[in-house]
Order: structure tokens, then C-alpha cells, then sequence
């Protein structure tokens, strides 16, 4: 089956890196339960659920981050304003998700942020797994990981945003 080329960039990664990895295909799934179902050796809060947000400081200065957290939570719109300094707050379109990851599709979007040039935030709490799983660029294909090789390799910001 073929992915979208970020897909075979983060495998890449993984196996440049020594890291291990297992991965899944299934049905095509957008929201964090869907992914949950089809993959059942992993529970809902090792889900790395990745959004890409537009944050606005000013009228001049607006740009996209991304926040990933465990996929049982819900981001707390106070504490990411908090944390960033900013006024708005507002998720990314579809459009917009699209332009800056060349073409993935929301559901699909890796908790990879920096191979689009994006600011990544996670949670203290994602990294209490041993272990996380996400969709890998393509709501038919996952990617689980130990959360230790994924903070070495993304380096986020770890701040509490849930």
C-alpha cells in the first residue's frame, strides 16, 4: 500500500536511530478512539494525539504549533495560552493542515512536528507510557514506539498543557 512520504521519512528515522518500532495497518480512522479499536494491544491514553493549533500573540504575530498529548485527554486552552504568552488560540483547518504537512490529512498527522517546521509541545503525561502509538502521516497506517526514542528524537517542549 502506498503512504504519504513522511510515513517512510519517520520509519527512516526510527531505523537510523536504532529505535524500536512496530507498525499497523488498518482501516482508514480519524478520531483517537477509532484508532483505539483498531488498535487493540494498545490502550487509548498511549495514543500520542498530535494537533496542530494557530496561536496568536499579536495581529502580526500568528503562527502554527504543535501540542501532543495522551489521546484520553483534552488540551487545556488556559494553560497553553499560559505557557505561550498569547491572546487566541484556535485549531488549524483542514487546509491549513494539509498545506503544512504537504498533504496528510487530519487523523493522520504524526506527533512529528519538526518535519514540518512546527514548534512541538508535549505533556509530562505522554511520556509515563513506556510505550506510544499514533498515525504515522496516513489514517491507515500507525507507528508505536517507545515515548523515551520519541522526546530524543523530536525534542518537544515538555510542558503541562492538559
Amino acid at each position: 500500500m502506498k503512504y504519504h512520504p513522511v510515513t517512510e521519512k519517520i520509519k527512516s528515522l526510527l531505523f537510523e536511530n536504532n529505535c524500536w518500532f512496530e507498525t499497523f495497518e488498518h482501516q482508514p480512522v480519524r478520531t483517537s478512539e477509532e484508532s483505539a479499536k483498531v488498535r487493540p494491544e494498545y490502550a487509548l491514553h498511549q495514543g500520542a494525539k498530535a494537533l496542530i493549533v494557530r496561536i496568536k500573540k499579536s495581529n502580526s504575530d500568528k503562527r502554527f504549533v504543535m501540542l501532543v498529548f495522551p489521546a484520553n485527554f483534552r488540551f487545556n486552552n488556559h494553560k497553553v495560552k499560559a505557557l505561550l504568552g498569547i491572546k487566541d488560540i484556535r485549531f488549524a483547518t483542514e487546509q491549513e493542515i494539509s498545506s503544512i504537512t504537504q498533504g496528510i490529512k487530519p487523523g493522520g498527522v504524526p506527533p512529528f512536528g519538526n518535519l514540518f517546521g512546527l514548534e512541538v509541545i508535549a505533556d509530562p503525561k505522554l511520556f509515563k507510557n513506556e510505550k506510544i502509538v499514533f498515525s504515522a502521516g496516513d489514517r491507515r497506517f500507525s507507528l508505536a514506539m517507545k515515548a523515551e526514542d520519541y522526546r530524543d528524537l523530536v525534542k518537544p517542549q515538555v510542558a503541562c498543557i492538559v
